[in-house]
């Protein structure tokens, strides 16, 4: 059965290119980002590893760790970093999880029979403190994630852990956010002090109340 969101993320212990880790405890009290990948040396997901450790400082400054997966053995993996060093310029840190048993893929749900029998397909986890699943995205092998996507959720799923507010459409860091339909009109101006506009009674935006 695959993981739907609010399931807690399954523990596992794996070799990594940074050596052996405890999922749970390599995560805990942080965000995590667990992604995955069909096979080493494939040329979309070398740009995608390489633009995740050009955005260390943004995962960073969110207090989210990136841990990557592919089947293939540790060995393939630190080969693969020296080339995605070079073609990406640039210095991949985070662990990238040697899945050969498929442990992790089969409890992740990583592995689509009308994909590959065989391979994990391009699968995205964030995950919370609580550890939590708060979102799983799935992508075909032709089309590179968007770093940038997965950025602005984050900012987003940790906004709404805190207050009361949900984010519309395409919305970035910094504007405006919904007040959520369980507080009541007349309780925003307590809640929110920046002020609010009632555009319908069932929306109603404010400034981002942490800026």
């Amino acid at each position: 059965m695959s993981l739907r969101l609010g399931d807690i993320a399954p523990n596992f212990k794996a070799d990594t290119s940074i050596g052996k880790i405890d999922f749970h405890e390599y995560i805990d009290g942080g965000w995590a980002v667990l992604y995955s990948h069909p096979a080493d040396y494939t040329p979309v997901c070398t740009t995608e590893l390489g633009r995740t450790a050009q955005l260390k400082e943004e995962f960073d400054k969110r207090n989210v760790k990136v841990l990557a997966l592919s089947v293939d053995s540790v060995s393939e993996h630190l080969g693969w970093i020296k080339d995605i060093n070079e073609t990406q310029n640039t210095s991949v840190e985070f662990p990238i999880i040697a899945d050969e048993s498929r442990e992790v893929s089969e409890l992740y749900d990583m592995i689509h029979p009308n994909a590959s029998a065989t391979a994990t397909v391009r699968s995205v986890f964030v995950i919370g403190p609580d550890k939590k699943v708060k979102l799983t995205l799935t992508y075909p092998a032709s089309t590179g994630r968007n770093f940038y996507e997965i950025l602005r959720v984050i900012d987003s799923l940790q906004l709404t852990d805190e207050y009361s507010v949900a984010t519309p459409a395409d919305w970035k860091d910094g504007e405006d956010v919904i007040v959520v339909p369980a507080i009541k009109t007349e309780d925003i101006p307590a809640k929110f002090p920046k002020g609010f506009k009632e555009i319908k009674p069932y929306l109603r935006t404010t400034p981002q109340p942490n800026k």
